[in-house]
């Protein structure tokens, strides 16, 4: 949450420059505290996964609260007048999530994954690592799955996703803590890790 704002403006200002962005927000604090309410046995897999994907919609007004980015319910690609926009999800999953399964293994990763791959675009997932970890060091590319039944930045719902039937969507993790930098990885599509079918 520390940078989450910093990042949208810099999508904003690469906006000007020709690029357009539909952010699928993460869950942030308010799915750790359906995470935690479910896990108390309090949630069954159905409530907790809507319940979830519901904090994912409060974590987008966190992210456009200022910023200037525009929120929506429609998957598409933003205008050009408005180059960035954050997906409010609830409204354009709860007709359709097929491929997610509802449960934890399928995360705010799979539902950007989904929502890359009816875009035919690439998914850039930002968190706090320089990419996937692999024998110790960030691995340029990795075939997704060498990632089964592995813990790293992705979660294994999504690596299913990838090995299955969104096989071919593109993902390229790289690090959102340096602004700096992620402005340089986003414009050039270099650095951070490479997920292949």
């Amino acid at each position: 949450m520390a940078n989450a704002r910093e990042l949208v403006r810099s999508l904003l200002a690469l906006g000007s420059e020709g690029f357009s962005f539909l952010v699928v927000p993460g869950g942030g604090p308010m799915a750790d505290l359906v995470r935690e309410i479910y896990s108390r046995g309090e949630l069954g897999d159905e409530a907790a996964h809507w319940m979830a994907v519901l904090a994912m919609e409060q974590y987008a007004y966190f992210l456009s609260d200022g910023t200037g980015a525009a929120l929506t319910e429609e998957i598409s690609r933003p205008p050009s007048s408005c180059p960035v926009q954050i997906l409010l999800p609830y409204k354009a999953l709860f007709g359709d999530d097929r491929g997610i399964e509802h449960n934890w293994d399928y995360t705010s990763d799979a539902v950007a994954l989904l929502v890359a791959a009816r875009l035919s675009s690439t998914l850039i997932k930002a968190t706090d690592v320089d990419g996937v970890i692999l024998d110790g060091k960030v691995a340029s590319q990795v075939p997704a799955a060498r990632l089964l039944g592995r813990e790293s930045c992705i979660d294994q719902g999504t690596v299913r996703l990838l090995t299955g039937p969104l096989q071919g969507t593109r993902v390229i993790v790289i690090n959102g803590t340096d602004r700096e930098r992620f402005v340089k990885y986003v414009s050039s599509g270099l650095g951070g890790t490479v997920i292949t079918a």
